[in-house]
């Protein structure tokens, strides 16, 4: 029996071990569920604060990436300038050396003597000669700088064109894409567009990961994609339904997004998913889905609104998230499992003496009668036993009595045989 004092009226119960044990198991619930309740709460400010710096870096990245792209244009319009004056320079110092040499042509043919005629002639077709020919080693050495000039420029503009023409592209093939296709075709290719991304990125980023066409129509609808990755264990990290959407700018009737994320609700509480992302190409003019990632789960919960561009990031914010909230969860699985294997000891144990208790109550019955049986076959045994010893003594008492037994006796008061054994004797000893 255990004693326990009441805190208020300091009275003392008595109970049994059975109640003390369910009083303790009460009591060791309760913190664990508060513990729990705790850590849970903890993970899921852990993952809100992971999401909001995820969107915050994406966004930094964006912005990073338009202020290296008119960093690049200025600095190549900059040497464009440099070489534009280079080119002034040159043909100005060139200028300025003919006609130093033209007037020094001049001065001398002014001053020549006029009775030398002939030499003045020779001198004068001589200095034509060299005249022409400086200004044709010169005319070549400006075409020849004017021609790696020209290079050098289109070498630069082709290179940083080619970069250019890189990180636009993805833009010009959707707006290509948009006015030359359906609106069904423009839905399709966004599709194919989400899925080549993935697959191109799948063995090194998700080698694990499931990312299908969700083609189950069994409960009445269905998403355009599901996402789901596990570990090396095979325990789910995180799951994803997809739902792509776009139309083309020849359509009569505009969509909106918020169409569409009701649906998209009901698909991913159908198919067991934790998430559900809209990858969208609708309202393009709206700075709301323009900004990046956008989290609409004030209306549905765990929610996102994303641009094309942002289908793999949002992937790997959120399984970034779920890892390490799975991370806390093993911890408090594992928390749980030790309870629960106290409990299950506990719970064992009682079942251990309450079995043991019934077994021993059995098995001291049958002692019981067994002693009882042996008290019956012992007394009976002692009858049989006294029974031989008495029949051991009247044997004993009958042999005594026949070792006794004589002829003279027997013949006593019997005059016919102690004749006849008289005659028996003389016959004996003739």
């Amino acid at each position: 029996m255990n004693k326990i004092n009441c805190p208020e009226c300091g009275k003392v119960f008595k109970i049994d071990e059975t109640g003390y044990s369910n009083i303790l198991k009460q009591i060791r619930d309760q913190e664990f569920k508060q513990d729990l309740e705790k850590r849970l709460e903890l993970a899921e400010k852990d993952k809100v604060k992971s999401i909001e710096l995820a969107k915050k870096g994406v966004k930094i990245e964006m912005q990073s990436f338009a202020t290296t792209k008119d960093t690049k244009i200025q600095e190549l319009q900059a040497k464009l300038d440099a070489a534009e004056v280079e080119k002034a320079l040159a043909v100005s110092e060139a200028r300025s050396s003919v006609e130093k040499e033209r007037d020094t042509l001049a001065y001398k043919l002014e001053t020549v003597n006029e009775n030398n005629e002939i030499t003045q002639k020779l001198a004068v077709t001589e200095a034509i000669g060299k005249f022409q020919k400086e200004r044709d080693e010169l005319k070549n050495n400006l075409e020849k700088a004017e021609l790696e000039k020209q290079l050098a420029d289109k070498s630069l503009k082709e290179k940083y064109e080619v970069q250019i023409k890189d990180r636009d592209e993805a833009i010009e093939r959707l707006r290509d894409m948009k006015l030359r296709l359906s609106t069904k075709m423009v839905g399709e290719s966004l599709e194919q567009h989400c899925e080549t991304e993935f697959n191109r990125i799948r063995a090194t980023a998700f080698p694990e990961a499931y990312f299908e066409k969700d083609n189950d129509t069994s409960t009445g609808s269905k998403g355009d994609y599901i996402f789901r990755d596990l570990d090396k264990e095979s325990t789910e990290i995180v799951s994803i339904m997809f739902e792509m959407k776009n139309e083309s700018d020849t359509t009569s009737t505009k969509k909106k997004n918020e169409d569409f994320l009701k649906e998209l609700n009901k698909d991913r509480i159908e198919k067991d998913c934790e998430y559900a992302v809209l990858v969208s190409l609708l309202e393009p003019d709206s700075d709301y889905y323009n900004s990046g990632i956008v989290d609409v789960s004030h209306r549905y919960p765990k929610m996102y609104v994303v641009r094309p561009q942002c289908f793999l990031p949002i992937i790997t914010l959120l399984r970034n998230a779920a890892i390490k909230s799975l991370e806390y969860k093993s911890e408090l699985a594992l928390v749980k499992a030790q309870n629960i294997d106290i409990t299950n000891f506990e719970n064992s144990l009682e079942i251990f003496k309450s079995t043991f208790s019934k077994n021993y109550c059995l098995a001291s019955r049958r002692f019981e009668t067994a002693i009882q049986e042996i008290d019956k076959s012992i007394s009976h045994l002692q009858k049989t036993k006294d029974a031989l010893l008495g029949a051991d003594r009247n044997l004993r008492l009958a042999n005594d009595k026949a070792q006794e037994v004589t002829v003279k006796r027997l013949t006593r008061g019997n005059p016919t045989m102690e004749a006849r054994f008289h005659d028996l004797k003389g016959q004996d000893a003739a």
